[in-house]
């Protein structure tokens, strides 16, 4: 449970995220209540994971999720660059994740 309650939190940051740059081209109240809610979201689902899970793992799994997920969402949703170096960088953070998951 707490590992989907992690995954959630990194979902929910990923779209605190996205709403960040809807809020910087909009300036809307909409746009402004769900990047609260998307960031106050993940902290929530962040606290149940965090209640089982290391603090150490817990953190970095998040935000290896949120720094990836929100890259990924610019280069499909915002035009921003596509290149291979991006990619195999953004495939390193979340390798690294993996990889504390496998040894916690």
């Amino acid at each position: 449970m707490a590992w989907m309650a992690l995954l959630a939190a990194g979902a929910f940051e990923m779209a605190g995220v996205a709403m960040i740059n809807k809020w910087h081209n909009e300036r809307n109240w909409l746009s402004f209540l769900l990047m609260l809610g998307g960031f106050g979201f993940s902290f929530f689902f962040l606290s149940i994971a965090m209640e089982t899970l290391p603090m150490g793992t817990a953190y970095a799994i998040w935000t290896g999720i949120g720094a990836s997920g929100g890259a990924i969402i610019g280069m499909l949703f915002y035009n921003e660059a596509k290149d291979w170096k991006r990619i195999v960088f953004i495939a390193m953070v979340l390798g690294s994740a993996v990889g504390l998951k496998m040894v916690s």
